[in-house]
């Protein structure tokens, strides 16, 4: 659905296509790499295993969705629809995926990890079918459509694309700075403490729980906003739009490539793994008609490559996390990729 709001290849000949096709890009990915900085917190900080991303950002995108839209009408049935503005529907989407976590946390986070795991994978497949088959709740299968534009009646068609894309830049950016703000206080240094040994924090005092739950909901936050602001992007949503592949799948290979824990990394990895998605199809014209025929199978082929590739020559990411004990403390020396080209560039 997201590469029907990209510039065809044949129009990326032109100067106003690749244009066009870079505004588009940048503003998809600036949604993504919210979602990204969310589960950084989770599992780049916390180390709570989260494969359930879609179904956060689905909470988060018909959330926003019955709360903006008007009464259903003829053609769709769906509850609320109170016409709220679309600020007050990104607040509801980042509520409502916070308490999706707290719900989803509250039975699994005693436990070991891989129970969290298993079970925001059933959230997710569970609110899918609830999604689809629901009758009068949100429209089925057909989804929800006419979903308002933010600013929407105050710019034409030609213009909203640049709103669209310095609405999202800017949201990427607030929610780039308040993450890295709270994870560099204390509260962030016991989430690591929680991550690398659980027990040492509990031998000194920390009740590690509600740091878990804690970072399991702020992370759930920032994915129900990313998923509000994809639904006033796109502008129609469906269920099978939130499939285990896009939305959760595509969110993990962006950090892994980027850099888990490390909120720069994350939205690098954003922008990285985001060319290789949209930028696969670019080159359909210039393959044999055998490739072009199959070039949305061969980018998921290059996005499990480029997943291998990371673990096996940067297992740690493009930007790796820098442990550091206090934000007042001087940095450790870089390491990977960094550290190599720092020695080429001394001469050593």
């Amino acid at each position: 659905m997201i590469e029907a709001l990209l510039p065809s290849p044949m129009l990326l000949l032109t100067f106003s296509g690749v244009a066009n096709w870079s505004i588009g890009f940048f503003t998809t990915v600036a949604i993504l790499g919210i979602a990204v900085l969310g589960l950084n917190i989770q599992w780049g900080y916390t180390g709570v295993l989260n494969f359930g991303v879609a179904a956060f950002l689905m909470v988060g995108a018909y959330t926003t969705a019955l709360l903006t839209l008007p009464p259903a009408g003829d053609f769709q049935a769906y509850q609320l629809g109170l016409e709220l503005p679309v600020w007050a529907g990104w607040i509801g989407g980042a509520v409502a995926g916070g308490l999706l976590a707290f719900i989803i946390g509250l039975p699994t986070l005693r436990l070991r990890r891989d129970f969290l795991a298993i079970a925001t994978i059933g959230v997710a497949a569970i609110l899918r079918t609830i999604a689809n088959t629901a009758e009068g709740f949100v429209n089925r299968a057909r989804g929800l459509n006419g979903i308002p534009r933010f600013l929407g009646d105050s710019f034409d068609s030609s213009d909203y694309k640049w709103v669209l894309l310095v609405t999202t830049v800017v949201a990427l950016l607030l929610c780039y700075l308040v993450v890295r703000a709270i994870t560099a206080s204390p509260w962030g240094r016991v989430l690591r403490a929680v991550r690398d040994n659980e027990d040492t924090a509990q031998a000194a005092g920390k009740a590690t729980v509600p740091y878990r739950m804690q970072s399991f909901v702020l992370g759930g936050a920032l994915m129900g906003f990313a998923g509000a602001l994809w639904a006033h992007r796109v502008g129609t949503i469906a269920p099978d739009a939130f499939s285990d592949l896009f939305g959760t799948f595509f969110i993990w290979t962006m950090l892994i490539v980027g850099g888990s824990g490390n909120h720069m990394g994350a939205v690098v990895g954003s922008v990285v793994v985001g060319f290789f998605w949209f930028g696969t199809p670019l080159i359909q014209e210039d393959l044999p008609r055998a490739l072009a025929s199959q070039v949305l199978v061969l980018r998921q082929f290059a996005i499990g490559l480029l997943v291998v590739l990371a673990v096996l020559l940067m297992p740690k990411g493009l930007f790796p996390e820098q442990a550091r004990v206090s934000r007042f403390a001087p940095a450790p020396p870089p390491t990977g990729w960094r550290a190599r080209l720092r020695f080429r560039r001394s001469g050593a």
